[in-house]
């Protein structure tokens, strides 16, 4: 673990916050900034080729909060401390209701043209990096020693979560983002293989 590894080296336990950082940490919120500067360069680039008014209006919200968290993150980054603000909640403006079922259609592929590129493709590539977020902050707040930054990122996955379900939401309004369901008898088979569990025996109340 990075936190036994940097007691081998002898690091003082008191050392100020700025300067508490392991390795991996490093490396793996350098990809994470790397990432959200990237979103936020892809949403830059795609928003003016958007026809769609609600995606239009949900790309935007969102570019305003992910920009918001990545100054954070970089604060916490640079000096270990408390950012000018904690992490804010993202909140979605729309319903939570899907269509379930798949209707066939017209197989997926690359495109072969930019001019190809549509609301479609967008809300893909909105989803992709809101799913890219998720992941790669998990795993870089597994190995981060700052318990600021830690906490910054931790507390920021669940807003690319958040925006992940509102694309998907929306994608899904627009027959792009098909949820199948199994059959009612298979459904409620898989609800009743688990059950709740007891305290063990030799574990404490």
């Amino acid at each position: 673990m990075t936190g036994e590894f940097q007691q081998q080296q002898g690091q003082q336990p008191n050392m100020p916050l700025s300067n508490n950082h392991g390795g991996h940490e490093l490396f793996d919120v350098h990809e994470v900034l790397s990432s959200m500067i990237g979103a936020l360069n892809q949403c830059v680039l795609l928003r003016d080729k958007i026809q769609d008014p609600e995606l239009l209006s949900i790309m935007d919200r969102q570019y305003a909060f992910m920009l918001d968290e990545y100054n954070i993150t970089v604060e916490a980054y640079k000096t270990g401390h408390d950012p000018k603000h904690p992490t804010r909640s993202y909140n979605m403006q729309t319903d939570n209701d899907f269509t379930y079922g798949i209707t066939p259609g017209e197989p997926k592929k690359p495109m072969q043209s930019a001019n190809e590129i549509d609301d479609s493709i967008i809300a893909g590539f909105m989803l992709a990096m809101h799913k890219a977020g998720a992941k790669g902050k998990t795993a870089a707040a597994l190995e981060t020693c700052n318990p600021v930054l830690r906490r910054v990122l931790q507390d920021s996955v669940p807003n690319c979560v958040e925006m992940a379900y509102e694309v998907s939401i929306y994608q899904n309004k627009k027959g792009n983002y098909q949820v199948p369901q199994l059959s009612p008898t298979d459904m409620q088979a898989m609800l009743n293989m688990y059950g709740q569990g007891q305290m063990a025996k030799n574990m404490p109340n």
